[in-house]
């Protein structure tokens, strides 16, 4: 998101209407209309004026300021990709964005719940592989793709892990993740193909 210092309004490119200052009340309505019209510079004046708020609620709930970071971001692309479905005359614009801070912070949690099961699938498939074989051999290649694992994309190196270490299917990983079958199907080719080409070297000596 970036300052505009333009006004920003539901008017015509040559006729905008005025924000009055910060502290009126009609300014939020001015905000909410224009942004349901489609003014680029309404979401940005919406982001500088309730960004903070969102990014304090995510941050109160996760604990992480980072992920509150990223968060605020989704809140307000979801903002803008959702517009046509918010009705300014039925609520706020600042009500409407907890909303959606609400939904994205539970998105939050329940990733990072599903990364916390994956580490201690990734953990319990290690300890067992160590204490049951005695190839050496087979525990570096295990950690030699865990560490591959760990570079990929997030949405990749789960879908990869469920595969690999949960030994599930892509119908199944759908079920868990909430994904699209194809989109799963697409992300593992993906994956595979870094994890191919980054292993190459080992494989080969390299």
């Amino acid at each position: 998101m970036t300052a505009h210092r333009t006004t920003c309004g539901p008017g015509t490119a040559t006729e905008p209407l005025p924000l009055r200052a910060p502290g009126e009340g009609e300014a939020a309505d001015t905000i909410a209309r224009g942004l349901v019209q489609g003014d680029e510079r309404c979401l940005d004046a919406a982001y500088h004026r309730w960004g903070g708020l969102v990014h304090n609620l995510a941050a109160r709930a996760l604990g992480d300021v980072r992920e509150a970071e990223d968060v605020t971001q989704q809140v307000f692309v979801a903002a803008w990709r959702g517009r046509a479905n918010f009705r300014p005359d039925l609520g706020s614009l600042p009500a409407w964005l907890v909303g959606i801070t609400r939904r994205k912070t539970a998105d939050a949690l329940t990733a990072r719940t599903r990364r916390t099961e994956l580490a201690s699938v990734l953990g319990s498939a290690l300890q067992h592989e160590t204490g049951t074989t005695g190839e050496p051999e087979r525990v570096l290649d295990r950690l030699l793709v865990t560490e591959e694992l760990a570079r990929l994309p997030r949405v990749q190196r789960d879908v990869l892990a469920l595969a690999y270490f949960a030994d599930l299917t892509q119908i199944q990983i759908a079920d868990r993740t909430g994904l699209p079958l194809g989109t799963v199907k697409s992300h593992a080719r993906r994956g595979l193909r870094s994890l191919r080409h980054n292993l190459a070297p080992a494989a080969t000596g390299g």
